[in-house]
């Protein structure tokens, strides 16, 4: 099923039934009019703590807050009819303890209509997500690289190779057991990526991993090109609509400053009933 073939907008449950069968499509959004965009293609749209990036210029996701996720995701949630919103849990949100884990994604939930909170973490946040899931908060897992982690982890490195895959299918089998609804693999090799996908219960969500997974997901400023400096391996740019704008706001000034902008049909004469 398509996100075009949809009569209802998903459930996680509905999500969580797709493991194995038509490639789930998911994209972020940060703003009303590309939600709009996006909408009618993906099933899940994922409003992402990378906004701090594409949009705040931050260096990395930690400086993300709770504030900014709900004012974003109120944003996208405005330009959603068909498919569903999951949110980020910011850094700082959730790592001190289940509660403090519960009263983050409530809030999340209730000020911006997401249908479902992702979190970043493996076997240590089994717990934490077993928790939000009992009391109906649906969870979609992280594993592999996790952005918030980056500096533990000694930048963003591939993840899993070698012995180490051992800890990320060690991490998405305990994410699965605690009750995630699907899981995101990211930046690991494409066999690990393949493995998991066949070992686990739920949905894999890979970005970096392999078109063995459940699913795909891409920062939609990536895929359009809208960055022109910054290019990760795993984005293929379906558009390069940075170059195109660096074209059209160059022509913009080139007129303005020969003064042929604005023209005669942008301006207004003095006769009434005439535009």
């Amino acid at each position: 099923m398509s996100a075009t073939d949809q009569t209802k907008r998903p459930a996680p449950a509905d999500i969580a039934a797709r493991k194995g069968g038509v490639p789930l499509v998911m994209l972020t959004a940060y703003t009303t009019p590309i939600a709009r965009l996006v909408d009618p293609h993906c099933d899940m749209v994922l409003v992402g703590d990378s906004l701090g990036m594409v949009l705040h210029g931050l260096p990395s996701t930690l400086g993300v807050t709770m504030e900014m996720m709900i004012l974003h995701g109120q944003a996208v949630a405005r330009g959603l009819s068909r498919a569903m919103m999951v949110i980020d849990m910011p850094f700082g949100s959730y790592e001190e303890g289940e509660a403090q884990a519960f009263r983050s994604a409530a809030r999340l939930m209730a000020e911006t209509g997401a249908a479902a909170v992702k979190l970043e973490g493996g076997a240590h946040m089994a717990p934490t997500i077993a928790f939000l899931v009992a009391r109906g908060i649906p969870v979609m897992g992280h594993v592999g690289l996790t952005p918030q982690a980056v500096n533990t982890l000694g930048g963003y490195r591939v993840q899993g190779r070698g012995a180490d895959g051992d800890r990320i299918r060690q991490d998405a089998a305990a994410v699965a057991a605690a009750g995630a609804f699907a899981v995101v693999l990211e930046k690991v090799p494409e066999a690990l990526a393949a493995e998991i996908t066949a070992s686990v219960s739920i949905p894999t969500i890979g970005i970096g991993a392999s078109a063995d997974c459940d699913g795909q997901v891409l920062v939609v400023d990536d895929m359009l090109g809208l960055f022109t400096a910054f290019r990760p391996k795993f984005v293929k740019r379906y558009a390069e609509l940075g170059a195109e704008a660096d074209r059209a706001i160059a022509a913009y000034a080139g007129e303005v400053r020969a003064r042929r902008f604005p023209g005669p049909e942008h301006v207004f004469g003095d006769e009434p009933g005439k535009a």
